[in-house]
C-alpha cells in the first residue's frame, strides 16, 4: 500500500529495496524555500541496522501490511519479552531492541499494542499514560512558585521524571510514556 512520506509514524513499517524497516522517528521540515522533506530514522527488520532516509513530503512511500493487535505482556527472561495473545493465548517473544525504552514501563498484565510482521514481534505501542509512585525527590525549596518550576524525582520503575514542588516522595502520578512527562497526581 502507497502512502505519502509525511504520513509516515513512529511503528508504521515501511518497504524499501525489498526490506523492511520498522520507523523510529518521523519528522517534517518546511523550509521557507525549497521543497517540505521528511526525515525518517528506521530499523531494518531482519538485522536491527539503522538507518536514516530523507524523502520530500510527498513522494510515495510503500507501507508494509503488518498485523496490529492487543497483547498482554507476560515476563521477561533471556530469551526476550514475553507477550500473550488474550483471545486466542498464542504467546510472542520479542528481542530487547525492539521493546527499546518502553522495557522500563512493562509491568506483568499490562496491555499493549504489538505489530508482528509473519508472527514476528516488530514494534510495541505502550498506554499513553501510566500510573507510577515517586521514590525519590528533592524537599520544597521556599519561595519557589508552582506555575514556573519543576524539580527531578526518580519513581519505582527507575524513569526520571520532572514533577511540580509539591509533589513528594510516595505520591502516585501520571506520567505520559511518548516523552516522560508529568501530567498530573493519580486519583486513586
Amino acid at each position: 500500500m502507497k502512502v505519502i512520506a509525511s504520513s509516515l509514524r513512529k511503528g508504521n513499517v515501511v518497504e524499501k529495496d525489498g526490506q523492511l524497516y520498522v520507523v523510529l522517528k518521523a519528522e517534517n521540515f518546511h523550509p521557507g524555500k525549497g521543497t517540505p522533506t521528511t526525515s525518517v530514522d528506521m530499523r531494518r527488520i531482519s538485522d536491527g541496522v539503522k538507518t536514516t532516509e530523507r524523502w520530500k513530503t510527498t513522494e510515495q512511500v510503500e507501507k508494509a501490511n503488518v498485523d496490529e493487535r492487543e497483547y498482554d505482556f507476560l515476563y521477561d527472561d533471556a530469551e526476550g519479552f514475553h507477550f500473550m495473545n488474550p483471545e486466542s493465548f498464542d504467546q510472542v517473544a520479542a528481542q530487547p531492541d525492539v521493546v527499546g525504552d518502553a522495557a522500563a514501563y512493562l509491568e506483568p498484565g499490562m496491555r499493549v499494542f504489538l505489530q508482528t510482521f509473519e508472527g514476528n514481534p516488530i514494534s510495541i505501542e505502550l498506554p499513553q499514560k501510566v500510573v507510577v509512585e515517586v521514590t525519590e525527590t528533592e524537599p520544597v525549596v521556599k519561595g519557589q512558585t508552582a506555575s514556573s518550576s519543576y524539580k527531578p524525582a526518580m519513581t519505582n520503575i527507575g524513569v526520571r521524571v520532572m514533577v511540580p514542588p509539591h509533589i513528594d516522595v510516595g505520591t502516585r502520578i501520571v506520567i505520559n510514556t511518548a516523552d516522560n512527562t508529568y501530567v498530573e497526581r493519580s486519583k486513586d
